[in-house]
């Protein structure tokens, strides 16, 4: 098993990039089709969505634009419980089809945020398209979360954007944590 260190902890394979492109190409496909005729506006959530991002829009054949935001609810390997102010938000959404790419949803503490902030300023529609999702670790209910990559886990993950203490997003692959 393929094992790494990132900071002070010690990290093995989880997912590798050949799986993330094909799921990646398939989200791709479905946002296609769902999109046909329409214009979508994509929203990275910086940091984390950034590999992600760059991956789904190369899929991506219908018109589109993109933007990105940066929004802060994490200290270390848990999350703050607290989501700090988003910043960067497009101003002129009203009337948009919204797609918000997101690298990880575990409590849906921060995307909820996301989505009402949003949907305050009248978009046509809003869905998230997150390439990891933890269901055992919501703690809210995410009715926007159209597109999902992986279910996985309550665990640590590292790589492909995702980060511990600011190391590990240049990784091509995701990797878990093997130790608490």
């Amino acid at each position: 098993m393929h094992k790494i260190k990132v900071d002070d902890k010690e990290f093995e394979i989880f997912l590798e990039n050949d799986n993330l492109n094909k799921r990646i190409r398939l989200l791709g496909i479905q946002i296609n089709l769902d999109y046909e005729g329409k214009c979508p506006l994509f929203i990275g959530v910086l940091n984390g969505s950034f590999l992600f991002m760059a991956d789904l829009i190369k899929e991506i054949d219908v018109p589109c634009e993109v933007a990105f935001m940066r929004v802060a609810s994490y200290e270390g390997t848990s999350s703050s419980g607290k989501v700090k102010e988003l910043i960067g938000l497009p101003d002129d959404i009203e009337g948009r089809d919204i797609i918000i790419v997101e690298d990880i949803v575990d409590t849906g503490l921060t995307i909820n945020h996301i989505i009402k902030t949003l949907k305050e300023k009248n978009p046509a529609s809003v869905r998230v398209s997150s390439l990891l999702v933890k269901p055992s670790a919501l703690q809210y209910d995410v009715e926007e979360l159209a597109y999902v990559g992986f279910e996985i886990p309550n665990e640590f993950v590292v790589g492909y954007g995702l980060d511990y203490n600011g190391l590990g997003r240049n990784l091509n692959d995701i990797y878990r944590a093997t130790e608490g």
